[in-house]
């Protein structure tokens, strides 16, 4: 196989219905195949019978998202692994042969990383008018609702972390590829439309569940992968208090909470434990950051 997309839902059989078909649309299934696991949601089931053509995978019981993609992504037989939210799909012209030619041209490409199009359109075609224009370039961090990663410099990580949930995944393959010798870029030109109602995101206003799983991932992975994170770790929290605890009482609940957390699971996550050399995280820091 040439080319494995692999996308992990959990209770969004219809959003995944539309992806399901934007994808039948544009692959070849002599030389591409596409992996869907469903984590521990019984509706989205039925769509195992309407998509014969789609490889299934299951957990009975939600293992969340970095946990759900390291299950899968173990079970892919393409050289390239194409990461797609469920409700995310490419839109740009020739996406899977652009794709195969960025790898094809450089060897040291690990993982590419799409533009992302946020927004629900009528047609392909709108979503593709708002796309923004820029010449590739290397970078450090990469989104997970449409990426491609070479299985050669997946296979040199150890894959989706089993110690994170949801928000932050991405980073630690990320740091993981370039400690291996691979590159990131960024590429303009390969998009894909992230169906999210972006207004309605707006008016939620601010979103405590992310902020109290993107605190704990980030102390985490700063325990796992920095030689000395002592100062990284002081300085997040010392951040995070300013700009959202002190301010907000549930942002101060959640705050301690995750302090709280991280001490019991302190043990359990330096099992985990795996620092990149210096000379990685200096080549990251000096890298351009992802432009969303």
């Amino acid at each position: 196989m040439d080319i494995s997309f692999l996308i992990v839902t959990r209770n969004r059989p219809k959003a995944l219905r539309v992806t399901l078909d934007k994808l039948a649309d544009i692959i070849d299934l002599a030389s591409q195949e596409v992996w869907v696991h469903i984590d521990g949601c019984e509706k989205t089931s039925p769509l195992i019978n309407e998509y014969k053509w789609v490889q299934w995978s299951k957990s009975e019981k939600s293992q969340s998202a970095s946990p759900a993609r390291n299950i899968l992504y173990k079970k892919a037989s393409g050289t390239i692994f194409i990461g797609l939210d469920d409700d995310a799909h490419p839109i740009s012209p020739n996406f899977i042969e652009e794709v195969l030619v960025r790898f094809r041209e450089n060897k040291h490409l690990g993982i590419l990383a799409f533009q992302e199009v946020r927004g629900i359109y009528s047609a392909d075609v709108d979503a593709l008018a708002v796309k923004r224009s820029g010449k590739a370039y290397v970078t450090n961090d990469f989104v997970g609702c449409g990426f491609a990663v070479s299985k050669k410099a997946y296979n040199a990580t150890n894959g989706f972390p089993l110690w994170m949930d949801i928000y932050g995944e991405e980073s630690a393959v990320a740091i993981e590829v370039l400690d291996a010798g691979y590159e990131i870029i960024y590429d303009y030109n390969l998009i894909v439309n992230h169906r999210v109602d972006v207004e309605k995101r707006k008016s939620m206003g601010r979103n405590y569940f992310r902020f109290e799983h993107q605190l704990k991932n980030v102390i985490s992975f700063y325990l796992v992968y920095y030689p000395k994170p002592a100062l990284k770790i002081a300085k997040t929290l010392f951040h995070n208090f300013r700009k959202y605890a002190i301010k907000d009482t549930t942002y101060f609940m959640s705050f301690m909470k995750v302090c709280g957390r991280t001490c019991i699971d302190f043990r359990k996550i330096l099992k985990y434990r795996s620092p990149v050399n210096q000379q990685t995280i200096s080549h990251k820091d000096k890298l351009a950051p992802l432009k969303y």
